[in-house]
């Protein structure tokens, strides 16, 4: 979905019938942090695709670290942001 700012990696939308579940937005990153890919998702304003869903949304960094081989997560709830 284009953002005002760019291109998130992964949006996920509930059904209409199943807004108990959250949306969310996935930013993928490879040799930073976590944070760093929530902070872009921010800065990025790419939490503006999803407004109407910001009471129940959450915001999701990831990365891999080429040379350990490790993943890191963060995630937050996009009203805490």
């Amino acid at each position: 979905m284009p953002a005002d700012k760019g291109f998130e990696d992964l949006v996920f939308l509930t059904r209409k019938n199943h807004t108990d579940k959250p949306a969310m937005i996935i930013e993928l990153k490879w040799d930073k942090t976590a944070a760093g890919a929530i902070q872009q998702i921010r800065n990025k304003q790419y939490s503006d695709t999803i407004k109407d869903y910001k009471e129940n949304a959450l915001l999701i960094g990831i990365s891999y670290d080429r040379v350990t081989k490790r993943h890191e997560c963060a995630i937050e709830r996009l009203s805490d942001s």
